[in-house]
C-alpha cells in the first residue's frame, strides 16, 4: 500500500486497495487463462493424424485474429476500469479526512458490476464450452455454450454436477476418471459422451486443468468443443483408407513412411505397416533414375498423374503400378510431406500382353486365310474387311468400310445376297451360304464368290451384326465346268466308239464289195454307179474315223516331234485339192525351232481338219484364195497359225464352234466334230486353241503347244491305213497262203474273195480257237486277224501262234476298227505285226500284203 495514503480511516483505504489489487490480479489471471485457451485451441486445431485434411489450418488465422481482437478489447476495457478505480482511490485519498459519500460507493459498485458483465459477455461469445467445476464436479462458472449443449436453462446448470447431463460415461466411470485427473492435475483428449437429453453419442475435444490453492485442488477449469461431425468424417476416411484396393502412402521428403494403408502393404508383400515403415520408401523403386525424375517432378509441379512405375516387392519380384502423387507444402512453400496412390496393373499388363498376342495371332491368321473375312452391322454396312479382299477383288479394305453389302454384286445376285443377310441378322438362320458374282475393281471382270455368314452377338446375347467369309471359286468353278465337259465328252466318246466300232465292219464290207464290183464292171455306167457308192462309203468311213478320234483315250506313249513337220505333212495330204481349188498356200517357219512331245497321228489330224475347214470356207466364198500358215516359238511356247481369207465366222457362232456336232455347213456338209476333236487333242497335249475372226475378214486359228528345248528326231511313220496303201497294190501275191480270222462272216467272205481273185490261197475261220486248230494241220504265211475277237482276242492269238511256231512264225496283220495307241502299234511292229485300220479297201489290203511279203523274199 502506498505510504502517502492517509492513515484515517486506515481500514477503509486498505480495503479499497485490496479490492483494486484483487481486480488487477483477476484481470491478468483471466488474461493468462484466455491466452492459455487460445494456445490450447491452436494446438488442438493443429493436432491430429497425418491424414487430417490440411484445409482446417486455413481457418486458423481468421479465428485467431477474432480471438486476439476480443482479447484486446477486453484488456482495454479492463484497463479503463482500473484507471477509474485508481482515480476513485485518488479522490478518496484527497478527501481522506472526510468520509466517503454514497455516490462514490455507488460509482465504485457500478464499475465492478460492469467489469464482471463484460467478462461474461466475452466468455459467452466463444464457440466452445468454457467452465469451472468444483473438485466434486459441480458447475461453478460456465458460459452459455455449455447450457446450449445440454439443452437446459442456464440457471439449471450452475450448482449441478456434470454427470447429471449424460449417461455415458457412467457415474462410476466418471468418478474413476476424476480421481485419476486429481492425481495428475491435467488431461486432454477426445471424449465420447452420450447426452441424456437425446441419447445421441457425441464426441468432444476436451482440456481439463486443476486449479490449486495452498497445495490443494480448489477448482477444475476446462473447455470442450463438439467435434462429432469431424470425428465421423475421420472415421469414414479411416475406413475408406483401410478398405481401398489402391495403395496409399504418406512419406517425408526423405522417404520415411508416415502411414500406409493395408492395400499398399499387401501390394509390396510386407507383413504389416510397421515392417514397411522400417525401410526407406525410395528403395521400392526399381529404376533409380525414374524415382529421381518423379521426385523432381513432384517438387517442381506439385503433382503427377497415372505414371507407370516399376516397383520392388519384399521378395524381390517386380510389379507394374500406375502411380499418382502430391507434394504437401508448409506456409513457407517447403515440401513437408508427399502422399499418393499406387494401383497394381501387373495383371492388367499381362492380360494386355496376352490380348495383344491373341489379337496379333488373329490378325495374322485372318491375313493369311485364303478366304475374305468381313463384319457387318445390323444395317448391312461393312465395319471390317480383311486384307485378302484386295487380292481377290482389287480394292483395299478401306474402300469397303461403310459400304452396303451387295453394292458391288451382280444385279442378278443382289436379291439373294440381301436375303441371306436378313435371314441371319434377324435370327431366322444360324448359318447361311450363297454364291454370287462381284466385280473386280482393277479389270472389271466378274468373280464368282461363295460366301458363308453367321450372326455376331453382343455381351447381352443379342445379334449385333453378321460375320461372313467369302472364297473366290472362279477358277474352281471353271475347272468344274471343264471336268463336266470332259466327262460329257468321255461319255459321248464311249457312245461314239461303240457306234464307230459297229459301223466299221459294215463299211469294210461295203468298201470291199464296191471294189469287187468296180473291178468286174463291164460298162462305164455300172462303173460310175459303183464309184458313187465308194465315194459315199469313204465319206462314211471318214465320219467313223472322226468319231473314233473323238472317243480315243489319252495317249500313253508319245514321241518327240517337230511342229513344222507335222503341219507340212498335213499340207501334203491336201496339196492336190488346194491346187484344184486355186488356193495359194504361204508357209513360213524359222530354223531351229524347239521340239515337243506328242502323238503324230492325232496332231496330223488336227491340222488336217483345220486346213480342210479353211479350204472349204475359201472355196465356198470365192473362186480362189490364200491360206497363210506359220510356225513360231516364244518363251517356251510353240504357236502354229492358220489364217484364211474366207468369209469368217459369224459372231453369234464363234462361241459354239468347238461344241460337238455344231456346224455352219449345209446339211450333209460335215459332222460337226472336226473342231471338237481338234480342241480335245490340243488340250490333251497341254495346249490351247484361240480363234480370231473379224466380220468378213476370214478366220485365224492359233494352236499353242508347250515346247521342249532338246533336239527332236524325225517324225515317226503313222500306222498304215487304207488311204496310204490304196495305191500300193501289187500282183506279186500269187500262191501265198493267208488265214482270215474274223467273227464277221461278211468280212471273211469279202477278204477271201478279193485276195483269191489276186491268186492267193485263202482260208477263213470265225474265232481264235478255230485258227489254232488250223495251225495244227496247216502252215500259213500271213494271218489277217480281227483285233477284237470274242473269247481269245487277236493279241492273245498272236502270242499263242508265236509261242507254238517251231519255224518262222507267220506275219500278222491286225484288222481293227479301234484307234490303237501309237505305243501299242510300235510294240506290235517290233514283234513283226502290222495294224490295218477299218474300214479298208480290198485293194489297199492287197497292197499292204505285197509290201509285207516283198522284203521277206517270198516269190
Amino acid at each position: 500500500m502506498p505510504d502517502d495514503l492517509p492513515n484515517k480511516p486506515q481500514h477503509r483505504v486498505a480495503e479499497e486497495w485490496g479490492r483494486l489489487e484483487y481486480a488487477e490480479r483477476g484481470l491478468w489471471r483471466n488474461s493468462l487463462l484466455l491466452l492459455a485457451v487460445l494456445a490450447i485451441g491452436l494446438a488442438v486445431a493443429g493436432w491430429g493424424t497425418p491424414w487430417t485434411p490440411s484445409l482446417r489450418s486455413g481457418a486458423l488465422p481468421a479465428g485467431l485474429v477474432v480471438l486476439v481482437a476480443l482479447f484486446a478489447v477486453y484488456v482495454w476495457r479492463k484497463k479503463q476500469e482500473l484507471g477509474d478505480l485508481r482515480m476513485l482511490l485518488r479522490d478518496l485519498h484527497e478527501a481522506s479526512l472526510a468520509p466517503p459519500t454514497d455516490a462514490q460507493f455507488e460509482k465504485l459498485l457500478d464499475l465492478i458490476t460492469r467489469s464482471q458483465h463484460n467478462m461474461r459477455e466475452l466468455i459467452d461469445t466463444l464457440d466452445h464450452a468454457v467452465f469451472t467445476l468444483s473438485p466434486e464436479g459441480i458447475f461453478r462458472v460456465a458460459n452459455l455454450y455449455v447450457a446450449e449443449t445440454f439443452a437446459i436453462p442456464f440457471q439449471d446448470l450452475i450448482g449441478h454436477r456434470l454427470d447429471e447431463f449424460f449417461v455415458e460415461p457412467s457415474r462410476e466411470q466418471a468418478g474413476r476418471a476424476l480421481l485419476r485427473f486429481l492425481n495428475e492435475g491435467s488431461w486432454a483428449g477426445r471424449l465420447p459422451v452420450r447426452l441424456r437429453r437425446d441419447g445421441q453419442l457425441r464426441y468432444f475435444d476436451c482440456r481439463f486443468e486443476a486449479v490449486r490453492k495452498e497445495g490443494r485442488v480448489s477448482a477444475i477449469s476446462g473447455w470442450a468443443r463438439d467435434v462429432t461431425s469431424q470425428h465421423e468424417s475421420e472415421i469414414r476416411f479411416s475406413e475408406l483408407f483401410e478398405s481401398l484396393r489402391e495403395g496409399i502412402y504418406f512419406t517425408t521428403p526423405e522417404g520415411q513412411v508416415l502411414d500406409a494403408n493395408p492395400a499398399l502393404v499387401q501390394m509390396l508383400g510386407y507383413e504389416s505397416k510397421e515392417e514397411l515403415q522400417k525401410i526407406n520408401f525410395r528403395e521400392v523403386y526399381v529404376d533409380p533414375f525414374q524415382r529421381d525424375a518423379i521426385l523432381r517432378e513432384l517438387a517442381e509441379k506439385g503433382s503427377l498423374q497415372d505414371r507407370e512405375i516399376l516397383l520392388h516387392r519384399k521378395d524381390g519380384t517386380k510389379i507394374v503400378c500406375l502411380g499418382s502423387g502430391f507434394a504437401i507444402r508448409d506456409s513457407f512453400g517447403r515440401v513437408v510431406r508427399t502422399q499418393g496412390t499406387f494401383v497394381d496393373i501387373t495383371e492388367r499388363r499381362e492380360m494386355e500382353r496376352r490380348l495383344h498376342q491373341e489379337q496379333e495371332f488373329v490378325r495374322r491368321l485372318i491375313a493369311s486365310f485364303p478366304d475374305m473375312i468381313a463384319v457387318l452391322d445390323r444395317e448391312g454396312r461393312y465395319t471390317y474387311v480383311s486384307p485378302r479382299v484386295q487380292d481377290v477383288l482389287g480394292l483395299p479394305p478401306p474402300g469397303y468400310i461403310g459400304q452396303t453389302l451387295g453394292a458391288r454384286a451382280h444385279e442378278e445376285d443382289q436379291a439373294k445376297v440381301s436375303k441371306m443377310f436378313l435371314d441371319v441378322v434377324n435370327g431366322r438362320e444360324a448359318y447361311a451360304q450363297v454364291e454370287f458374282r462381284s466385280r473386280h475393281a482393277a479389270d472389271d471382270s466378274w468373280r464368282m464368290l461363295r460366301a458363308s455368314a453367321a450372326p455376331l452377338f453382343d455381351s447381352d446375347g443379342k445379334i449385333s451384326g453378321v460375320v461372313a467369309s467369302a472364297r473366290d471359286i472362279t477358277d474352281s468353278r471353271r475347272a468344274e465346268q471343264q471336268v463336266a465337259e470332259k466327262e460329257k465328252f468321255a461319255a459321248m466318246g464311249h457312245m461314239m466308239a461303240g457306234a464307230a466300232h459297229e459301223l466299221n465292219n459294215p463299211l469294210t464290207a461295203i468298201l470291199g464289195v464296191s471294189d469287187l464290183l468296180r473291178e468286174r464292171a463291164s460298162d462305164d455306167a455300172t462303173r460310175r454307179q459303183v464309184e458313187i457308192v465308194l465315194q459315199q462309203a469313204r465319206r462314211a468311213a471318214a465320219i467313223v474315223q472322226n468319231l473314233l478320234a473323238f472317243s480315243r483315250p489319252r495317249a500313253q506313249g508319245r514321241t518327240r516331234l517337230r511342229l513344222e513337220q507335222i503341219v507340212q505333212r498335213a499340207l501334203q495330204s491336201h496339196q492336190a485339192s488346194l491346187q484344184q481349188k486355186k488356193i495359194q498356200v504361204k508357209f513360213s517357219a524359222p530354223a531351229n525351232l524347239p521340239g515337243f512331245d506328242g502323238d503324230v497321228r492325232l496332231l496330223t489330224q488336227v491340222f488336217s481338219n483345220l486346213i480342210a475347214n479353211a479350204e472349204q470356207a475359201i472355196s465356198g466364198f470365192r473362186g480362189s484364195g490364200t491360206l497363210q500358215i506359220s510356225v513360231t516359238a516364244s518363251n517356251g511356247i510353240l504357236c502354229a497359225s492358220i489364217e484364211d481369207d474366207g468369209p469368217g465366222i459369224p459372231p453369234e457362232a464363234i462361241g459354239k464352234i468347238f461344241d460337238p456336232f455344231f456346224t455352219t455347213k449345209r446339211p450333209g456338209g460335215g459332222s460337226g466334230l472336226g473342231l471338237t476333236i481338234c480342241l480335245a487333242v490340243v488340250k490333251e497335249h497341254g495346249g490351247r486353241i484361240e480363234v480370231d475372226s473379224p466380220a468378213g475378214a476370214g478366220a485365224t486359228f492359233r494352236i499353242y503347244l508347250p515346247a521342249i528345248s532338246e533336239p527332236s528326231p524325225q517324225v515317226s511313220p503313222a500306222p498304215l491305213s487304207a488311204a496310204t496303201v490304196a495305191s500300193q497294190a501289187s500282183p506279186a501275191l500269187q500262191s501265198h497262203t493267208v488265214l482270215v480270222v474274223d467273227d464277221e462272216e461278211s468280212i471273211r467272205e469279202i477278204v477271201q474273195e478279193g485276195l483269191s481273185a489276186r491268186g492267193m490261197k485263202v482260208e477263213g475261220v470265225a474265232s481264235s480257237e478255230e485258227a489254232l486248230e488250223h495251225f495244227a494241220n496247216h502252215a500259213y504265211e500271213i494271218v489277217l486277224c480281227d483285233f477284237n475277237l470274242p473269247g481269245m482276242n487277236g493279241e492273245q492269238l498272236f502270242e499263242q501262234v508265236r509261242a507254238r511256231s517251231k519255224g518262222p512264225a507267220p506275219r500278222f496283220v491286225f484288222m481293227t476298227g479301234d484307234m490303237l495307241d501309237p505305243a501299242m502299234v510300235a510294240a506290235f511292229s517290233e514283234k513283226g505285226a502290222h495294224v490295218l485300220q477299218k474300214p479298208f479297201h480290198v485293194s489297199a489290203l492287197a497292197a499292204l500284203l505285197a509290201e509285207i511279203l516283198q522284203p521277206a523274199g517270198v516269190s
